[in-house]
């Protein structure tokens, strides 16, 4: 599933590849993939303009020039592919959005969803999702002040967006080995230094997941050579059997509350 990395690097992407083209045409393939009906959803989009694309946590919003808003989570088996007359993609497209030169494609939005919404409707639909752990305003005092009363397993603590946006099973992982604490710690049992470490390993997991396109390898267009790049340098996620890249161990996989986790015994405590 997408996590904030990968949903960060096809923000900056479609920015560039989408953001001030206005929408031709609209095909739906899957209706419950959108939120209204399909003359409603096409009669809106239709003549109308990407703005802009931003980020919130695991979603992606996409701003339209009447103001209205999409809202977009791909969930698990999501992707999106942008098509040309001479590149496609041989997946089944729940939702394509034609512009003059290319289509965006939604691709596997069986769990994931397009939604069309008010910014009223977008702010509520986010309203429970917890910091953005790359803003300013993510410091490490507000870090302290978030896991004080915390007694959770870090693994499941961390993926719970609720708490921190955007944190899912790959970066859980690599989050916990970064801060060399096992995933089934919980947060009560953590010292200072500890917690510093964590809250350390959350930006530098993340500004490198980032810079290299994230861990999901399918690109977003021909030519995109940086979507993915981050799965060759995860340490642990999906990595059983491998030797640790810190100690030499063998790196192991256990599940933790029905989430396949990904540690090693030996230098993570």
């Amino acid at each position: 599933m997408p996590e904030l990395p990968e949903m960060e690097t096809y923000k900056n992407l479609l920015q560039l590849k989408v953001a001030g083209h206005v929408i031709q045409d609209v095909e739906v393939n899957r209706e419950k993939s959108i939120n209204t009906s399909v003359s409603d959803f096409t009669k809106e989009l239709v003549g109308n303009k990407i703005t802009q694309i931003r980020r919130r946590g695991k979603h992606l919003i996409f701003e339209l020039e009447s103001g209205n808003k999409l809202l977009l989570h791909l969930m698990l088996g999501g992707l999106m592919y942008i098509e040309t007359n001479n590149d496609s993609i041989s997946r089944t497209k729940q939702v394509i959005l034609r512009f003059t030169s290319h289509q965006l494609c939604f691709i596997g939005l069986r769990l994931g969803y397009l939604h069309l919404l008010t910014p009223d409707q977008v702010e509520s639909e986010l309203a429970d999702l917890g910091p953005e752990p790359l803003q300013p305003g993510f410091t490490l005092q507000s870090f302290e002040d978030l896991v004080e009363n915390k007694r959770g397993m870090l693994k499941t603590t961390l993926v719970d967006q609720d708490f921190i946006a955007g944190i899912g099973n790959c970066y859980s992982d690599e989050i916990c080995f970064a801060a060399e604490l096992l995933p089934t710690r919980t947060f009560d049992t953590l010292d200072d230094t500890q917690v510093q470490k964590l809250y350390q390993s959350i930006h530098s997991v993340f500004q490198d997941a980032i810079r290299f396109g994230g861990y999901m390898e399918q690109p977003l267009f021909k030519g995109d050579h940086l979507t993915g790049g981050y799965d060759e340098k995860c340490k642990v996620y999906d990595r059983e059997g491998e030797v640790c890249v810190r100690c030499g161990s063998i790196i192991k996989k256990k599940e933790v509350s029905s989430r396949k986790t990904f540690f090693c015994a030996n230098c993570q405590f």
